[in-house]
């Protein structure tokens, strides 16, 4: 183990299974004013990026037709928590192309989930 991996060890937190297809629920802390409160964020999970500490990955939702995209960091204090909904069966890392497709074809197929 290297030194980096050393310090980085006791920053690293907790955090489910999950792959880019996958539509997880991001309980976010926000900050306004001197308040604090939890936002739920619920989207398609369309890339992830490794990395130790740095890992993060983006979550794409459509709200009342308009496309939008998030970047979480994996391992921020900011993250709450992370449920994963569904899982869908994807050939790709990357998702990218579901930024062009809207309605039904949007749509992925569930994953066979083992019970």
């Amino acid at each position: 183990m290297g030194a980096m991996e050393l310090v980085e060890k006791p920053q690293l937190t907790e955090k489910p299974a999950m792959k880019s297809g996958d539509t997880v629920r991001v309980h976010v802390k926000v900050r306004e004013g001197d308040k604090e409160r939890i936002q739920v964020f619920e989207g398609v999970v369309i890339g992830q990026h490794r990395g130790g500490t740095r890992a993060s990955f983006t979550v794409r939702k459509v709200s009342f037709s308009q496309g939008v995209e998030r970047i979480f960091p994996l391992h921020s204090p900011t993250v709450q928590k992370i449920e994963v909904v569904r899982s869908a069966k994807v050939r790709r890392a990357k998702l990218y192309y579901l930024r062009e497709l809207k309605g039904k074809a949007a749509r992925m197929k569930d994953a066979a989930r083992p019970k």
